[in-house]
């Protein structure tokens, strides 16, 4: 998704191309991070000074609807987080201990959706899995200081 001018896909689904939106877009395009709506909004700020916070969470709003953009909660008392819009078969994994966010990318969530379907009669729009656990640097054995 990515690779898209957001001018494009926005005027190519009927909608206008504003400073806001485009701001918004390249905040998001180039953080490859997830970040929260406030973090969009000091990305935003940084090139963009008069979008207010309304207008940034306006736009992100749109961006999901279109699917261009994805929101996750990726912890119970976490702040939604955003990103640029990725297949289903990516999913979160989230280290409880420095905060670092990967996705991984495997057949577990196609299957998940075929046994839900098959199973139980129920078909997913969306799945969002988030794995919780520790990354190789928090998980690794610490040295002690004598």
């Amino acid at each position: 998704m990515s690779d898209h001018n957001i001018g494009q896909l926005l005027a190519g689904r009927g909608y206008r191309v504003t400073r806001p939106r485009q701001a918004v877009w390249e905040a998001l395009n180039t953080a490859h991070a997830h970040l929260t709506a406030e973090e969009v909004a000091q990305r935003v700020h940084e090139t963009t000074p008069d979008v207010n916070l309304a207008s940034i969470y306006r736009t992100l709003a749109l961006l999901r609807e279109l699917g261009l953009v994805r929101e996750s909660r990726l912890g119970e008392d976490e702040a939604a987080r955003w990103e640029l819009a990725h297949p289903d078969e990516h999913f979160h994994v989230v280290c409880d201990r420095c905060g670092r966010v990967d996705h991984h990318v495997g057949s577990l969530v196609r299957s998940i959706v075929e046994h839900l379907e098959s199973s139980h009669h129920f078909v997913p729009e969306r799945v969002d899995l988030v794995v919780h656990g520790h990354c190789v640097d928090c998980h690794a054995p610490r040295q002690h200081l004598l």
